[in-house]
């Protein structure tokens, strides 16, 4: 039997570790599935789903990646991963959707509280805040996953919901 593990990275950000850590889980024989990278200020998150060889224990794993010179410091977790690893019908991404503007609080709670009126799901979301002449530029992205029937007037009510916010709002069928 198959033994999926959560791997779950946060660290210093520098160059190169994607590749360390990809390469080290290539030469243990292990298969990336779902794999995120993020830059969050300095540091960096990454997880990964990863189905392990044979004989290749979680514990194993966690102490081998744990000697990467890369991940000195490092908050590390590698655990069996209980649920199915494969997406379910909600994780079908039917939209990409871009929101820009001023940061403000509570501006993806108002943004994400749509999605759930209209029975969609979020599949990934990425945010960036980045420092602009008026204070702060709020990037988000979204890949949703949103009922057919549905999609006009979801899109319609984030596109009305972002421009209260005073935020541009743009998408495309994926």
């Amino acid at each position: 039997m198959e033994t999926t593990a959560l791997i779950s990275i946060s660290c210093a950000d520098q160059r190169g570790l994607v590749a360390s850590l990809a390469g080290r889980l290539f030469d243990l024989g292990c298969n990336l599935g779902d794999t995120s990278f993020a830059v969050l200020g300095e540091g960096a998150q990454f997880t990964s789903l990863c189905t392990l060889p044979e004989g290749l224990a979680v514990s194993e794993l966690e102490t081998d990646l744990a000697r990467l010179p890369e991940l000195s410091g490092a908050e590390l977790s590698v655990r069996q991963f209980e649920l199915e690893p494969l997406h379910g019908p909600s994780a079908s991404v039917t939209h990409r959707i871009i929101v820009d503007g001023g940061d403000r609080p509570g501006l993806i709670a108002r943004l994400t509280e749509v999605f759930v009126q209209f029975d969609a799901n979020i599949v990934r979301m990425n945010s960036e805040r980045t420092p602009s002449k008026q204070g702060f530029r709020y990037l988000t992205r979204f890949a949703v996953s949103i009922p057919e029937g549905r999609e006009k007037a979801c899109l319609a009510t984030v596109g009305n919901t972002a421009g209260e916010l005073n935020m541009t709002c743009s998408w495309e069928v994926s």
